[in-house]
Protein backbone atom coordinates (compact mmCIF):
# COMPACT_ATOMS: atom_id res chain seq x y z
CA UNK A 1 0.00 0.00 0.00
CA UNK A 2 0.76 3.35 -0.81
CA UNK A 3 2.06 6.28 1.65
CA UNK A 4 -1.65 8.17 2.89
CA UNK A 5 -1.61 11.86 3.42
CA UNK A 6 -2.63 13.39 6.51
CA UNK A 7 -4.63 16.78 5.92
CA UNK A 8 -3.92 18.81 8.95
CA UNK A 9 -6.72 21.73 8.76
CA UNK A 10 -9.05 20.70 11.31
CA UNK A 11 -12.61 21.11 10.51
CA UNK A 12 -11.92 21.81 6.86
CA UNK A 13 -11.61 18.17 5.54
CA UNK A 14 -13.72 15.39 3.72
CA UNK A 15 -12.54 11.85 4.13
CA UNK A 16 -13.77 8.03 3.08
CA UNK A 17 -16.63 7.53 4.93
CA UNK A 18 -15.89 4.08 5.50
CA UNK A 19 -12.55 4.30 6.60
CA UNK A 20 -11.82 7.92 7.64
CA UNK A 21 -8.79 8.56 4.99
CA UNK A 22 -8.59 12.05 4.13
CA UNK A 23 -9.28 12.79 0.59
CA UNK A 24 -9.61 16.36 0.12
CA UNK A 25 -9.91 20.03 1.57
CA UNK A 26 -12.46 22.67 1.52
CA UNK A 27 -10.23 24.84 0.15
CA UNK A 28 -10.29 22.80 -3.31
CA UNK A 29 -13.75 22.57 -3.57
CA UNK A 30 -14.50 24.16 -7.21
CA UNK A 31 -18.27 23.18 -7.25
CA UNK A 32 -21.13 22.10 -5.18
CA UNK A 33 -23.87 21.64 -7.66
CA UNK A 34 -22.94 18.03 -9.28
CA UNK A 35 -25.12 15.23 -9.32
CA UNK A 36 -24.13 11.49 -9.82
CA UNK A 37 -26.52 8.80 -9.95
CA UNK A 38 -26.85 8.29 -6.16
CA UNK A 39 -27.06 12.02 -5.73
CA UNK A 40 -24.98 15.25 -5.01
CA UNK A 41 -21.38 16.00 -5.36
CA UNK A 42 -18.47 18.24 -4.81
CA UNK A 43 -16.30 18.79 -7.69
CA UNK A 44 -12.36 19.30 -6.46
CA UNK A 45 -8.86 20.90 -8.08
CA UNK A 46 -7.06 18.22 -5.96
CA UNK A 47 -8.26 14.87 -3.98
CA UNK A 48 -5.60 12.74 -2.41
CA UNK A 49 -5.48 9.15 -1.08
CA UNK A 50 -6.87 8.31 -3.94
CA UNK A 51 -6.01 5.59 -7.44
CA UNK A 52 -7.10 5.75 -10.49
CA UNK A 53 -9.53 2.93 -12.14
CA UNK A 54 -9.37 2.20 -16.05
CA UNK A 55 -10.41 5.71 -18.33
CA UNK A 56 -13.45 5.08 -19.76
CA UNK A 57 -15.89 7.38 -22.10
CA UNK A 58 -18.73 8.12 -20.57
CA UNK A 59 -22.24 9.69 -21.60
CA UNK A 60 -23.14 12.13 -18.97
CA UNK A 61 -25.58 14.95 -18.69
CA UNK A 62 -23.60 17.43 -20.16
CA UNK A 63 -22.31 15.41 -23.04
CA UNK A 64 -19.23 12.89 -23.51
CA UNK A 65 -16.09 12.90 -21.06
CA UNK A 66 -13.44 10.68 -20.52
CA UNK A 67 -13.43 9.28 -17.12
CA UNK A 68 -11.70 7.05 -14.68
CA UNK A 69 -13.43 5.95 -11.41
CA UNK A 70 -11.45 7.06 -8.35
CA UNK A 71 -10.89 4.84 -5.24
CA UNK A 72 -9.72 5.35 -1.71
CA UNK A 73 -6.41 4.26 -1.01
CA UNK A 74 -6.91 2.96 2.43
CA UNK A 75 -10.37 0.39 1.94
CA UNK A 76 -10.76 0.38 -1.21
CA UNK A 77 -13.82 2.06 -1.77
CA UNK A 78 -15.02 4.00 -4.83
CA UNK A 79 -15.58 7.66 -3.96
CA UNK A 80 -16.09 9.10 -7.23
CA UNK A 81 -13.91 9.95 -10.63
CA UNK A 82 -12.12 12.11 -12.40
CA UNK A 83 -11.96 14.16 -15.51
CA UNK A 84 -9.59 13.10 -17.86
CA UNK A 85 -11.35 14.93 -21.25
CA UNK A 86 -14.29 16.69 -22.24
CA UNK A 87 -15.21 15.73 -25.46
CA UNK A 88 -17.56 19.64 -25.41
CA UNK A 89 -15.66 23.11 -25.38
CA UNK A 90 -17.98 24.14 -22.63
CA UNK A 91 -16.49 21.46 -20.18
CA UNK A 92 -12.99 21.39 -20.57
CA UNK A 93 -12.75 23.02 -17.01
CA UNK A 94 -13.39 19.86 -15.71
CA UNK A 95 -10.12 18.03 -17.13
CA UNK A 96 -8.21 17.28 -14.55
CA UNK A 97 -10.54 17.46 -12.06
CA UNK A 98 -12.12 15.34 -9.36
CA UNK A 99 -15.85 13.76 -8.29
CA UNK A 100 -16.30 13.08 -4.84
CA UNK A 101 -20.19 12.12 -4.54
CA UNK A 102 -21.25 13.42 -0.79
CA UNK A 103 -23.29 9.91 -0.14
CA UNK A 104 -19.16 8.21 0.07
CA UNK A 105 -17.88 11.09 1.84
CA UNK A 106 -17.89 12.53 5.86
CA UNK A 107 -17.83 16.36 5.59
CA UNK A 108 -15.57 18.77 7.17
CA UNK A 109 -17.09 18.74 9.95
CA UNK A 110 -17.67 15.03 10.42
CA UNK A 111 -21.15 14.44 9.65
CA UNK A 112 -22.18 11.64 6.82
CA UNK A 113 -24.47 12.12 3.69
CA UNK A 114 -26.98 9.72 2.94
CA UNK A 115 -28.16 8.63 -0.46
CA UNK A 116 -31.71 11.52 -1.08
CA UNK A 117 -34.85 9.38 -2.16
CA UNK A 118 -36.19 10.07 -5.42
CA UNK A 119 -32.82 10.63 -6.75
CA UNK A 120 -32.14 10.18 -10.84
CA UNK A 121 -30.36 7.36 -11.69
CA UNK A 122 -28.76 8.05 -15.23
CA UNK A 123 -25.46 9.58 -16.23
CA UNK A 124 -23.52 11.36 -13.56
CA UNK A 125 -22.15 14.82 -14.33
CA UNK A 126 -23.23 18.65 -13.04
CA UNK A 127 -26.49 20.46 -12.84
CA UNK A 128 -25.69 22.99 -15.28
CA UNK A 129 -28.70 24.43 -14.82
Amino acid sequence: MGRVFVLTLEGKIYSCKHCGTHLALTDDVVSKSFHSRHGKAYLFSKVVNVTLGEKDERMMMTGSHVVADIFCVQCGSIVGWKYETAREKSQKYKEGKSVLERFKISGPDGSNYWISHGVHIGGSDADDG
